[in-house]
This record gives C-alpha cells, structure tokens and sequence, in this order.
C-alpha cells in the first residue's frame, strides 16, 4: 500500500470546457501548473467538482493521464471512483488504470439510499479491491443518505486501507465524534471551504476545497497556519473568504468556481447540462468580491 500524506489542502479540480463544450486540455494543463506553483498539497481528480458525472470514460481516461503526466509526482494524485453499483465500483477499481495514482476517493452509494449496514458492507468491498489507501466521502446533501459516526468509525477500525474521510455533512457534532474516536491511522478531511477553519482546531487534517481552484496560494496559507496552531492570523484569512464561500455554492457547484475563474480570465464560463452557469446577479456580487481583494478581473 502506498504511503501518503494528505495533511494540507487537496483541490477538488475542476473540467474546463470550451465554448463547444468539449474539454479543454490546454486549460487543464495550465490549471495543474497553477496548483503545483501555488502551495497545494495534492489534487483530487474526477470529483464532484470535475463534473464527473458528464464525462466519457474516454475523457475521464484522458483527463488522469494529462494530470498524472503533469504533477510527475510532485504532489500526490487522488482520483474519484465509487458509485451506487458497489459491482461496477469493485470491478473499476480491479481493472481499471490507476499508475501514477496514489489514492481513491470513494463517495457513499447514492439514489438507492442504503442502510448503515450497506454502507459498511459497500466499503469493505472497495477495500477489498485495492491496494490502494481509501479516503471515504460522506455528503449527504448530494447522495441522500448520511453515513453515521458509529458507521465511518467501524470501517475505520476493520479495513486496513481506509485511512480517512473527507466529511461534508455539514454536522459539526458528527465530526467531532469521528475525530475523537477514530483510529490513530485514520483522518477526517473538511468536506466544505467554509467550515475548514474551525474543523481544523478540533483536529481535522486539512481540507479538499472548492476554492482552491482559484486561490490556491491563499487558502492552503490558511490552512497550514491553522494546523499549526496560528489560530489569529489563520483566521483572519478565512474571514477574508467568507462571503466567496457563500457565493460559490449559491447557484450550485462548481458553477460558483466557474464564473470566479473565469472572472479571474483562466478559463471560459462552461459547463455540462444539467449544470448551467451561475446567475448573473451571483456573477456579478463574485467580480465585486473579487475587486475588493485586489484580484484582477
């Protein structure tokens, strides 16, 4: 099993599109530059942010490839596999191609709404289909279904390659909960920009953010203060973000990072149905956030 390190800030990367819609390769090599010289710790690859779920296999392929190829593994590479057929997961994960890849986040089967037992009994197969480390992820907000403390903490305890959950229940209490019974080999990851700060100094390890996509110098600052222990000037920063993080989710993600980035002129304002682009008004409050923290746009 590979070691890896996944204190800091992960970025959730995003699929640039051209006006066509077909992905823009060009972009995402130029947006993986952009993460590697700015302080990110690792890159989440085929997440939720990525749109995954408009993607071609082909594209999918080609989308790891081009980013594995770029990082050279210079910061680890973490790649969404999971789904609501635990078959289909299993078999992905035992034939698929995942060279230059160093974990797999795996999000809770959704639509079907599974029970706790389910969920457990889906994980152990996912770990019993790779060597590859595990982080779980738990957001019921998109899934339908919440994965318990109790239910987090005894696949943490039974499956030997699930080393962390990336949480976003938005449920403080059941963070906390994990975080003071867990496993010493087992980590809780901030599922939501908004929140990292203070999951941070109840022992969270870091964060796989949204907004990172567009300042990945200044969050991954944030971040590193907070975990050690630079609690003022950490949170001074994440003050400075707050009103982004509200516009950013607003009219749905990752459309909100969409209009910032291309606010901030990196990529063009596309996404696949049945996402659209942010409101104008929401597009407009985001470019006068950004003037006000001296960004151009």
């Amino acid at each position: 099993m590979i070691d890896i390190n996944l204190k800091g800030m992960g970025v959730a990367m995003i699929t640039p599109f051209k006006e066509n819609e077909s992905v823009d390769y060009d972009t995402l090599a130029k947006l993986t530059d952009y993460q590697l010289q700015n302080g990110t710790d690792y890159l989440v690859v085929l997440g939720t942010t990525a749109e995954t779920p408009t993607l071609t296999e082909e594209e999918k392929d080609n989308i790891l490839r081009l980013i594995v190829t770029k990082v050279r593994g210079r910061i680890p590479v973490v790649v969404g596999v999971g789904g609501n057929c635990t078959r289909s997961t299993v078999e992905k994960l035992k034939h698929g191609g995942f060279e230059g890849v160093d974990a797999i986040l795996s999000v809770t089967p959704y639509y079907n709404k599974p029970s706790q037992e389910g969920l457990y009994q889906h994980y152990k197969a996912v770990s019993e289909a790779t060597r590859l480390p595990v982080i779980l992820y738990n957001v019921p907000g998109r899934t339908g279904v919440n994965m318990t403390a109790e239910t987090t903490l005894r696949i943490a305890r039974e499956c030997r390659n699930v080393i962390a959950i990336k949480e976003a229940s938005g449920n403080i209490t059941q963070m906390d909960d994990i975080i003071k019974n867990k496993p010493a080999n087992f980590n809780v990851i901030s599922g939501d920009d908004g929140i990292t700060f203070p999951l941070i100094t109840l022992g969270a390890i870091g964060v796989i953010s949204v907004i990172g996509n567009a300042f990945p110098r200044e969050f991954s600052r944030m971040v590193r203060l907070a975990l050690a222990g630079d609690y003022d000037s950490a949170r001074t920063i994440h003050h400075s973000f707050t009103e982004l993080f509200d516009l950013l989710f607003v009219d749905g993600n990752p459309a909100g990072v969409k209009s910032m980035l291309n606010a901030m002129g990196y990529i063009e304002n596309k996404l696949r149905l049945p996402l659209v682009p942010t409101r104008i008004t929401t597009f407009e409050k985001i470019r006068n956030v950004l003037r006000q923290l001296s960004i151009r746009c």
